[in-house]
């Protein structure tokens, strides 16, 4: 393993392999290891030198965690890719610089099985799966994280010495604990996973055809685009009002239509669409499933709409989803993205507040998304994992995009507001309530340990984990006791 510094030829590809442009850093040294060793290397060197350590999987972080100009030593997990199933553990292994992407294909090809993640292909396993991830099919199958059944993890002890631990589900592990923490903390917390095991529960793991769910045969894919010109507030509010009710309804599961999953795009009226998209893995039943969908939230409108649906295969699908939402450039984009999980729909005042900021003569790039959530997720009690949301209906984003350095100001200024006033009810961040269930560390945002943007007097911490967050402070304690694995949002000591 080698030590890349600036002067090397690798070093930029290296340095700026990132998806959020927003952020640039400039690591003193790059490292990129083959096994769990070389990563033991990398961080007792960084450990003794007393210089400030991030790990990279594919780089997707919204926040500048990784890109950040205070790291002097990055780790870049591409080089352990191998994907594999691992007899003596009863579990499929997947090394932490591999991509959703490739999961998909090797997990299908080899046997059939599929791991519900995220939706971009190239989105690194190593910090997507410790987040929780959710994805097309998390209301079917749930999260998955809820499918990890161990870890390989490189951390540093009190004496301050690098080593290599592992961790899975078994009650009469005496690691549990950091295998806990490690479905739906996220990365940056305790060490550096270097690789995972798969296997669903109630699976023995005896047949690999068997130890993670049954990829779908077929994916039928439905999208519908409106004419924002057609729509006024009251047929805006009917639009959004029917999406949020029919998420509510749906979301327990044991649903029917846990195997539809959709997405709203309420997009900027400047962008000329409103949009909804959606997957649904019930083959012949699918259509019936869509159409009983767009029965409930298109067709009252009133108002012309397209539909397209067609019909693939899942790897197919899962290798290149919905092209038109990842096009050239889309790795290379400068953004903001503001998360929140609901247990409601919107209120009417929260709608009102929705299509005032759509509809504004602000010129900036992009909106609200909704994505149903729950179904399998919702299976889970919040105490079994560390992605302590299982109550939710819907994820939502506000997010803004610019490519003109001179339109950050104005775009983060509009996205930031635009959460503020949505969540002004409880303090401008979407606290643990009736209402709200707080947010998903894989969608990180600074905002809200900053008192400007949240004044709800509720931490930062209780919305991404609510009650989990003592117990994962004593993993922390235990397992990074000098704190060499943090970030602006890490557990604290």
């Amino acid at each position: 393993m080698e030590k890349i510094t600036a002067d090397d030829i690798r070093y930029p590809d290296l340095a700026e392999k990132r998806f959020n442009t927003r952020y640039t850093g400039k690591p003193e040294s790059i490292f990129i290891p083959g096994s769990a060793e070389d990563v033991v290397t990398a961080v007792q060197a960084a450990a003794d030198s007393k210089r400030r350590l991030a790990v990279r999987s594919g780089g997707h972080c919204l926040e500048g965690f990784v890109s950040d100009p205070a790291v002097q030593v990055l780790i870049d997990m591409s080089f352990m890719n191998n994907i594999y199933y691992d007899r003596g553990r009863s579990a499929f292994a997947v090394e932490a610089g591999a991509t959703v992407g490739e999961m998909y294909r090797r997990l299908f090809l080899g046997w059939g099985v599929v791991l519900p993640a995220g939706e971009h292909p190239n989105i690194g396993v190593g910090g997507h799966v410790l987040g929780g991830a959710f994805g097309f099919l998390c209301r079917e199958y749930g999260l998955a994280a809820d499918h990890l059944y161990g870890i390989e993890l490189v951390t540093v002890d009190r004496s301050g010495k690098a080593h290599i631990v592992t961790a899975t589900r078994e009650e009469s592990d005496p690691n549990r604990e950091v295998w806990w923490a490690h479905t739906g903390c996220g990365g940056g917390n305790f060490g550096i996973v270097t690789r995972y095991w798969l296997r669903s529960p109630g699976s023995d793991g005896s047949n690999p055809a068997t130890a993670l769910p049954k990829a779908p045969s077929t994916i039928t894919t439905f999208r519908v685009s409106w004419d924002w010109n057609n729509f006024d507030k009251t047929k805006f509010s009917q639009l959004v009002g029917d999406f949020g009710s029919w998420a509510q309804a749906n979301s327990g599961p044991e649903s029917p239509n846990r195997q539809l999953f959709s997405l709203l795009f309420l997009n900027h009226r400047n962008l000329g669409k409103l949009e909804m998209k959606g997957v649904c893995t019930a083959g012949p039943q699918a259509m019936q499933l869509i159409d009983e969908h767009l029965a409930a939230i298109a067709d009252p409108l009133g108002l012309k709409y397209t539909r397209q649906i067609e019909e693939t295969a899942w790897l197919q699908f899962a290798l290149n989803p919905f092209p038109e939402l990842f096009q050239p450039g889309y790795d290379k984009v400068k953004a903001k993205i503001k998360d929140a999980l609901l247990r409601r729909p919107f209120s009417k005042s929260q709608i009102a507040t929705i299509y005032k900021y759509l509809t504004g003569s602000d010129p900036v790039g992009g909106g609200l998304g909704m994505a149903t959530y729950g179904g399998r997720v919702n299976a889970v009690m919040p105490e079994a994992t560390a992605s302590a949301q299982r109550d939710c209906i819907l994820d939502i984003a506000c997010n803004t995009g610019w490519a003109d350095p001179a339109g950050e100001a104005a775009s983060i200024g509009w996205v930031s507001n635009f959460y503020k006033d949505l969540f002004a009810d409880s303090g401008g961040v979407p606290v643990p309530n009736a209402d709200n269930g707080g947010c998903m560390i894989n969608h990180p945002d600074t905002d809200l340990a900053d008192p400007k943007w949240n004044s709800s007097g509720i931490p930062w911490h209780t919305l991404y984990y609510r009650d989990n967050y003592p117990r994962l402070q004593r993993v922390k304690e235990k397992w990074d006791p000098g704190n060499v694995f943090y970030h602006a949002l890490s557990i604290r000591p």
